[in-house]
């Protein structure tokens, strides 16, 4: 997806904030999902035709916004359709490894987070859904044991990890339309969360939460123990739900090249996101670093400041021991220095104590960021990996193409040149066919004068014969008188 950016050479924040939550999706902003029976269909922006007077901008980024609910809202049907059909023809109770059920927490995790406002923390800004799902709560009673679940389950570190379980538990209960109605009706309490044009502030939230009452007819059950929610990569799977356009494939290749490039922009929104991930997670690392520089510092300090303490109490116990000997008022005045010396150091070694407490739990916090860090590297190194492979598949199977489209022109020209030879071959037997009934016709008229002159000559003959040879005779005759 390339970068949006609005028009206008002076953004307003607002403008700003949204185009930068427009940014941050991965559903394909650039791309009309529409519905086209029980497939999805995607089409590019810059295809659809509209009409002149009321062309809408398509860096617009309200625009943008409007497009991404409608994307999120059929990409929403599709999903819960597809598993309350695939859950009635499997007969059981789903768990959290079927494949529909899972995409379906990713389409809500996606409606969840569309348009929701950023908040600084410590580490920087930070979207969470978790925030409106604790208010569900506060609208229905029945929550409050949901959201004490998922907040004393263990293996939950972050907000997007109690935001997943949360969605889990609320299928369980068959509650979860009951809940996001609830909480898309109390509007007011969202704009805290979302802005204002954000899909759970529209009319498609409701729509989506009426269509969530279909799925009270599934039963499915989560072990929420053993399950790693904080980690997982919410990447919308459209491979699931897309269907080939109209244009007909001519031949098997073809399907191939185009199955490849399905596989290949999926795997390439995957290492988007990862990369998204990493960014985000080295810009909490380089955080932490800071924070642990800081914190490195104080603590020298206070050390410092300890040693000087300790060295000031030990010259005062000598003075002490020097003048113990003094007056009483000198002895009460060092005392009461002494007392003070002491009340001091506590209070810097309690601070160093608290110090070192934060330090350790920065400490351990920069760990678990280099080890996800470290996940991350491997899984986009793999993904990097299966993405080169299939490309050079691609390019073996255009490789392929390309010499099919070659000797299918050969062919298409040694078939034309044979055409062409057998169109002279055929002008010239029709030649030859005209040539021989002429001659055809020659001969019969040469065979009916042979028969006339036969029989003009036979009946000269007839008339004929008798004088001649009575000359013949005579002929004779003058020939012997002579």
């Amino acid at each position: 997806m390339s970068a949006l950016t609005p028009q206008s050479d002076m953004p307003t924040p607002t403008t700003d904030k949204i185009t930068q939550a427009a940014m941050e999706t991965i559903y394909l902003c650039k791309f009309r999902v529409s519905m086209d029976g029980e497939w999805l269909c995607l089409r590019e922006l810059d295809d659809i035709s509209l009409t002149p007077d009321h062309e809408p901008n398509p860096e617009d980024p309200n625009y943008l916004m409007a497009n991404e609910r409608m994307n999120l809202m059929n990409m929403a049907k599709l999903s819960i359709k597809g598993l309350i059909e695939s859950a009635l023809n499997l007969g059981r109770t789903l768990d959290s490894d079927y494949a529909p059920l899972q995409q379906f927490f990713v389409v809500m995790e996606h409606c969840l987070k569309h348009g929701l406002k950023a908040k600084k923390t410590f580490l920087g800004q930070n979207k969470s859904f978790w925030g409106p799902l604790e208010l569900v709560e506060k609208l229905v009673p029945e929550a409050a044991e949901i959201t004490a679940s998922v907040k004393d389950l263990p293996g939950l570190r972050t907000p997007v990890g109690r935001g997943r379980a949360w969605l889990r538990l609320a299928l369980m209960q068959k509650k979860l339309s009951e809940y996001m109605k609830a909480l898309i009706n109390r509007k007011d309490l969202m704009s805290e969360f979302y802005e204002p044009n954000a899909l759970m502030m529209e009319e498609e939230g409701a729509i989506i939460s009426g269509l969530l009452v279909g799925l009270n007819v599934i039963d499915a059950n989560f072990c929420m123990k053993g399950e790693d929610l904080d980690s997982q990569v919410g990447v919308i799977d459209f491979s699931m739900y897309l269907k080939e356009g109209p244009i007909a494939k001519s031949s098997e290749e073809d399907v191939q090249i185009t199955a490849i490039l399905d596989q290949k922009n999926y795997v390439e929104e995957l290492n988007r996101q990862l990369s998204a991930t990493v960014n985000n997670l080295q810009t909490k690392v380089d955080a932490l670093e800071k924070s642990n520089t800081k914190l490195t510092e104080e603590l020298a300090v206070a050390n410092n400041r300890i040693i000087t303490m300790q060295e000031e109490m030990e010259r005062m116990k000598d003075d002490s021991t020097l003048f113990s000997k003094g007056n009483k008022h000198d002895r009460t005045a060092d005392g009461q220095t002494l007392s003070e010396v002491r009340k001091h150091l506590k209070e810097e070694t309690q601070l160093r104590q608290d110090i070192e407490k934060e330090l350790e739990v920065q400490i351990g916090m920069r760990q678990e960021m280099e080890m996800a860090m470290k996940m991350l590297d491997k899984d986009v190194c793999e993904k990097q990996d299966a993405l080169a492979a299939l490309r050079q598949q691609l390019d073996d199977l255009r490789a392929l193409k390309h010499e099919l489209s070659f000797k299918l022109q050969s062919s298409d020209l040694a078939v034309k040149q044979k055409t062409e030879l057998n169109s002279r071959l055929e002008e010239k037997t029709n030649q030859m066919a005209a040539t021989i009934k002429q001659l055809e016709q020659r001969l019969r008229v040469v065979e009916r004068d042979r028969l006339e002159a036969e029989n003009a000559n036979r009946l000269f003959k007839q008339e004929f014969g008798d004088k001649i040879e009575s000359l013949q005779m005579e002929v004779d005759q003058l020939r012997k008188q002579w």
